[in-house]
């Protein structure tokens, strides 16, 4: 017997069980339900894209654990957890080994399981109100990634269902509340999913041609599968309506999106981009071994560039971005790199904000950065940008001893990566930049300070060789959010792909392919006005998570009641 078996058909005495009413799902078919969940949400993010799975996905779950023990609803969760986020995050396993892919897939399904939990410790709620189940469901959802995306060591956002939306109609949601909004509005639809469905599967079973029931079976109260007959002269309108509306709702809603306006081009002055992506010799983790190749990489292809320029077969760039680790020769320490950065910075004629690995400020010390290198000056240290959210256990090392006896590849970041204090606002003469630096755009604060600091374009800064193609559209995915959430032109600048440009509306421009050498260039309106959910800021999300943390406390009452409750 497995553990939900034991968990499903044992009630201590001393601890009666609160009555819920109705029965749960038969565990053989919650446990199949709850891995399709895991696998609609996987197919949901890039690089498959079938958006409309993730409110499937979340339906699924929700229909396996309602009406559940906190045990098994954890036990389901965790199982849609597993087959999430483990072929979600394969790409972690390409050169660390599996393990550390293996423990980050169940940490993040860990999450998964509190979900479970919770969706079964509200199921009084539901019973009592079942127009309510879309709504708890969308702020449970948002109660879970607001703690996932800050526990442990600062949090791992990935796999957001607001990330899998890049294009659905639900995208522009963003503009009104930025992600928590949008994962939402994604939850949302599908407890309306799950009320209607539940409610079809619970009338076909009381209009069954030969109904099972018997009074003793009965709860009152409850409309489960063992509810009893259907009362007579009951209408098939009536019947079928909470099954119908629903489900239009949720098609609405969806539709709906398309009402909320947002800009399809900057409305301020027009500058010309160009991303230089450069590529490295080999993928993996050895890249950093070929510093001086991947240098001269992108200073090669910036001189390439300036040459069509010369020969008016390209318009001249107001800007070069070059992506992160362009230079991992610290190019203020070393004068043969930074000649190499001048020499492509004056041949262009334009400003480059270089992705460099900077030594110090202290002894054992570096920092992941971006610099703006200007033409006949050099390096201006005024606009230099240290990444705030480096990450754990890549560029720095937690519990550095604990860490050594699950890989010994932790030893490969022989110095930790201190963090930054400050926006990365980078003045760049003709517009103001705003950058993150590779994952730091799946953290909703880090962008939103750029923003709010004066920035008139978005850029990421992300180094994609020691992952996969895979991982590279699932991080496009979060641009094209973050342009649309902030009304922002973005860019995306990989060393290996994929890179481009994205419209405010969340369009992608000059896509450039996966580990090729390419230089992309394009004109781009600027704009420095402010979406709603720029000036909300993270009120949203408090808003929606301490929805749900009532929700939690509101069932508790309910469950206390029912347990007191005479007979």
């Amino acid at each position: 017997m497995t553990t939900l078996d034991r968990d499903e058909t044992h009630t201590p005495a001393a601890l009666p069980r609160p009555v819920i009413a109705g029965r749960p799902l038969p565990l053989r078919v919650a446990v199949p339900l709850a891995v399709a969940a895991g696998l609609a949400l996987l197919v949901a993010f890039p690089p498959y894209g079938v958006w409309p799975l993730a409110p499937v996905g979340v339906a699924l779950l929700a229909a396996a654990a309602h009406r559940r023990r906190l045990r098994a609803g954890a036990g389901l969760g965790f199982l849609t957890g597993v087959a999430f986020f483990a072929p979600l995050l394969d790409w972690t396993n390409l050169h660390t080994g599996y393990l550390p892919w293996v423990l980050l897939s169940l940490l993040q399904a860990g999450y998964l399981a509190l979900l479970g939990a919770a969706t079964a410790w509200v199921s009084p709620l539901v019973d009592r109100a079942r127009w309510a189940w879309p709504a708890l469901t969308g702020l449970l959802w948002v109660g879970q990634e607001a703690l996932r995306d800050r526990t442990p060591f600062g949090g791992f956002p990935w796999g957001r269902l607001a990330f899998s939306q890049d294009s659905s109609p639900l995208l522009r949601l963003a503009a009104l509340g930025g992600a928590p909004l949008v994962t939402f509005v994604v939850a949302l639809i599908g407890g309306l999913l799950v009320t209607a469905v539940w409610r079809g599967w619970v009338t076909a079973q009381r209009h069954a041609p030969e109904p099972t029931t018997t009074p003793s079976d009965a709860v009152p109260g409850s409309d489960g599968p063992l509810d009893g007959p259907p009362r007579a002269g009951g209408a098939v309108a009536r019947r079928w309506t909470p099954v119908v509306v629903p489900a239009v709702v949720a098609v609405a809603l969806t539709a709906g999106g398309l009402l909320v306006p947002v800009a399809t081009a900057g409305s301020g002055d027009t500058v010309t981009v160009a991303i230089v992506q450069g590529n490295v010799p080999r993928l993996g983790l050895d890249f950093n071994a070929q510093r001086q190749a991947v240098l001269n990489n992108h200073v090669d292809a910036t001189i390439e560039l300036a040459e069509r320029v010369a020969d008016g077969q390209q318009r001249r760039p107001d800007l070069v971005v070059w992506p992160e680790n362009s230079s991992d020769i610290d190019p203020l320490r070393n004068p043969t790199a930074g000649a190499r950065i001048s020499q492509a910075a004056d041949t262009i004629g334009a400003p480059i904000l270089v992705g460099a690995v900077l030594l110090g400020p202290d002894a054992g010390q570096v920092r992941n950065a971006g610099i703006l290198w200007r033409p006949g000056t050099g390096a201006d240290l005024e606009q230099l940008y240290t990444k705030r959210h480096p990450v754990p256990f890549a560029e720095y090392v937690p519990l550095r001893d604990v860490a050594r006896m699950v890989s010994k590849k932790v030893d490969l970041i022989r110095n930790d990566f201190v963090p930054g204090s400050t926006p990365g606002v980078v003045r760049a003469g003709p517009t103001v930049l705003g950058d993150v630096i590779c994952f730091e755009v799946a953290y909703d604060e880090v962008v939103r300070d750029t923003v709010t600091g004066g920035a008139q374009l978005l850029v990421v800064q992300t180094n994609n060789a020691t992952f996969n193609v895979a991982e590279a559209r699932q991080q496009m995915a979060m641009v094209r959010l973050r342009a649309v959430e902030h009304g922002r032109p973005a860019l995306m600048a990989s060393t290996v792909g994929v890179s481009g440009f994205v419209a405010p509306d969340g369009r992608v421009s000059d896509a450039t392919g996966f580990n090729t050498r390419e230089v992309v260039v394009r004109q781009l309106r600027l704009d420095d006005g402010r979406t709603l959910a720029t000036r909300l800021g993270w009120w949203p999300e408090v808003a929606l998570a301490a929805l749900a943390a009532a929700a939690l406390v509101g069932a508790a009452v309910l469950r206390r009641r029912q347990r007191v409750r005479p007979g």
